[in-house]
């Protein structure tokens, strides 16, 4: 049998890591699906990359690979005598995840083992991912929601609209890549569909600011509140909570309200992060200019006494 060079069919290096694998992967079946692409060879180079894939993002089927050692592609090849590949997953290695169900006889006979008739099971070509990005506010990450998303596709017939469902789960960070299996393009030829992935930006907030799950709110008080303590009304993503400052505030100080930050999907929270920022007041009235114009005279305060 001719030996594969799958490291060659994706472009990458040996050392590559899974995200570049998957990338190259992506770009590359984009240009050969067969639904869209005018390539003369379309078909065989799609089913020669889903191979690829399946063999090199799987760390027990690269590592078998990987020990193969380097070998010329096209040139024959006959696995070390008693090479053998024991797959412990679930039904067929290859579970459509990577193109067509088309194996060379180099993948059937390296990693067909034990798979019985289960790698003909998919025929045809398996539809397109698809990857949209999609903006949602900070309330609806919080409680989760449901969104109908239209973007174009290209293919063969022209650009078509692709519209769909989906749910983002409450709790999802800034950048979080979703899956939603079998939601991507239809496959051809009794193929399986593809999935979308759904690429979750959160948009700023005017009053809180966003890490992982963690919250961050600027809180002004005033110069009185800052002295003499207070007990205030603060916003969260669920409602109001008071807050109690302790006497002798002062801008900057930070604290932490345990658990009124974003949901987590396993459970819990994040914590809300509250910085005081002391506001001087305006437009005071003769009465209140009075009043401060008294409290100088008598205070003895001097904060750059260390100046």
């Amino acid at each position: 049998m001719q030996y594969y060079d799958y490291y060659k069919i994706l472009g990458v290096s040996r050392s590559a890591s899974d995200e570049e694998i998957r990338k190259a992967y992506k770009k590359l079946a984009r240009k050969y699906h067969p639904d869209v692409s005018k390539e003369n060879n379309a078909e065989e180079k799609f089913k020669e990359l889903g191979e690829a894939y399946d063999v090199l993002r799987d760390p027990e089927k690269r590592a078998a690979y990987d020990a193969l050692g380097t070998h010329r592609a096209g040139q024959e090849f006959n696995p070390p005598p008693g090479w053998h590949f024991d797959f412990n997953g679930s039904g067929s290695p290859f579970d459509g995840q990577a193109g067509a169900a088309g194996f060379s006889d180099f993948f059937s006979n390296l990693f067909g083992q034990g798979m019985g008739r289960q790698a003909g099971m998919h025929e045809g070509f398996r539809g397109q991912d698809f990857e949209v990005s999609l903006t949602i506010s900070m309330e609806d990450a919080a409680q989760g929601v449901e969104r109908t998303i239209s973007f174009p596709v290209d293919t063969r017939q022209g650009t078509q609209t692709y519209s769909s469902v989906v749910r983002i789960p409450k709790g999802v960070v800034d950048g979080q890549r979703l899956k939603v299996p079998g939601r991507g393009g239809k496959g051809s030829q009794s193929g399986l569909s593809g999935d979308l992935y759904l690429v979750v930006h959160i948009a700023p907030h005017r009053l809180f600011r966003l890490e992982g799950h963690d919250l961050f709110l600027e809180l002004p008080i005033t110069p009185s509140e800052a002295v003499l303590g207070a007990k205030v009304e603060v916003p969260t993503l669920s409602g109001r909570v008071n807050l109690h400052i302790k006497e002798q505030a002062v801008s900057g100080q930070k604290l932490r309200l345990s658990g009124k930050g974003m949901p987590k999907p396993g459970g819990g929270h994040g914590d809300l992060y509250v910085f005081i920022k002391i506001v001087t007041p305006v437009n005071l009235t003769q009465k209140e200019r009075s009043l401060y114009e008294e409290l100088a005279r008598i205070s003895k305060f001097n904060p750059r006494a260390a100046f």
